[in-house]
């Protein structure tokens, strides 16, 4: 496993108050480093990355947005609102050209040791903007690592890529840059657009005109818990990707779907976080030799979540899980407090157990859970040459 730790990837920052503050990396990066995590023989650290460079975003972006960026990285006065640069979401700060280009240049050297064969897994925890899109900022992102990634691999030749985001929000910008590719599946569980960011992400989204059934959309209703979205999840995933046969799978592990994160409205704990990043663990292994690229993403509870959560998927990339009843090291519980004046948690879970009902047993047609699930089937299933629903009502 290959994990990508450049310090210079603080920089990303778009000042106090802001959501997206790095605080959040730093302190999952620290509490891997307590569970000495990274110290195992199949472990490497890359400490150092490149830039993205200019032919390296340009093959995702627009090049009018990419100089309005750079403009704003030199002006901080500067500001595009049409590009979303300067708004509440995307403010202007200076060096977020290189700082959007280091994020990037980490997702490059993680996408890279996995397809040249360094490693099996890699982690990027600093990655996964998924909603910039091709002219503009949106979201906290400035450049769409992921979709930057996914472009290497396209150009180096690789023929079919799963793109999976597991993320509270839409991951409408890599969606968007290769909703017509046939080569990129994206599948996105997500909050429904009807009570969240950016409003899209819908069932009926399934690809572009050359390349039907290679977007996948599974649209959970407000206060969806662990067994509702894992029965989802268990539901679409493995049978889209297992008919689309991906050579590599990228994930994008935004964690904002927990219950306490101040920006949604899903209720998953890290019981049932972790559980999604063992399925895509396992995934990858069936159907692409075990060769995945996870990346980061939202997160906005930057103590009790973000550094449990990435610690369990950056544990489960090395192939050493870790239970969700661990006692958290007391050094790193003594940093939070020195950092942010408050406790540290004190296990690695919310000390939930889980029950999904499997879809095979049935569902039922009158459940909101159950009918975005058929919905989702029903959109996209017939494009990808699947059966909608094999399986019969309870």
């Amino acid at each position: 496993m290959t994990f990508i730790w450049d310090e210079d990837l603080r920089h990303y920052d778009f000042g106090p108050g802001h959501p997206l503050s790095p605080i959040r990396s730093v302190l999952a990066f620290k509490l891997i480093e307590s569970f000495k995590v990274l110290d195992r023989d199949n472990c490497t650290l890359v400490p150092h990355v490149a830039l993205a460079t200019d032919e390296q975003i340009l093959r995702v972006h627009d090049a009018r947005y990419v100089e309005s960026v750079k403009l704003a990285s030199e002006h901080p006065g500067y500001r595009d609102i049409a590009r979303g640069l300067g708004t509440e979401d995307v403010p202007v700060f200076a060096g977020m050209d290189v700082a959007a280009r280091r994020v990037c240049g980490a997702t490059l050297a993680a996408t890279q040791a996995v397809y040249n064969g360094d490693a099996l897994h890699a982690v990027n925890i600093s990655g996964g903007l998924h909603h910039a899109m091709y002219g503009s900022a949106s979201g906290f992102c400035i450049y769409n690592d992921p979709a930057v990634g996914i472009g290497w691999l396209l150009d180096q030749g690789v023929e079919r890529i799963a793109y999976v985001d597991v993320d509270v929000h839409h991951g409408d910008g890599v969606q968007q840059i290769f909703y017509d590719d046939p080569r990129v599946l994206t599948v996105s569980l997500h909050e429904s657009g009807h009570s969240l960011f950016p409003g899209t992400g819908k069932a009926a989204e399934i690809g572009g005109p050359n390349a039907r059934g290679s977007a996948v959309n599974i649209s959970l209703r407000a206060g969806t818990n662990d067994d509702g979205w894992l029965r989802a999840f268990d539901a679409v995933v493995p049978e889209v990707l297992a008919a689309f046969q991906p050579e590599i799978i990228v994930s994008q592990q935004g964690c904002d779907s927990h219950r306490d994160d101040p920006l949604a409205n899903l209720r998953l704990t890290l019981e049932g976080q972790r559980a999604s990043y063992l399925r895509i663990h396992e995934l990858a292994h069936e159907l692409c030799d075990g060769k995945w690229v996870a990346l980061g993403g939202g997160g906005y509870d930057w103590i009790d979540v973000v550094p449990l959560a990435w610690t369990h998927l950056t544990a489960i990339a090395a192939g050493s899980p870790i239970p969700t009843d661990t006692p958290i090291p007391q050094d790193w519980r003594t940093l939070v407090k020195a950092a942010l004046g408050r406790e540290g948690p004190e296990t690695m879970g919310d000390s939930v157990v889980l029950h999904p009902r499997p879809w095979s047993a049935g569902h039922d047609p009158l459940d909101p859970l159950d009918r975005a699930v058929l919905k989702t089937m029903d959109a996209v299933y017939p494009a990808m040459g699947l059966q909608a629903d094999p399986y019969p009502l309870w």
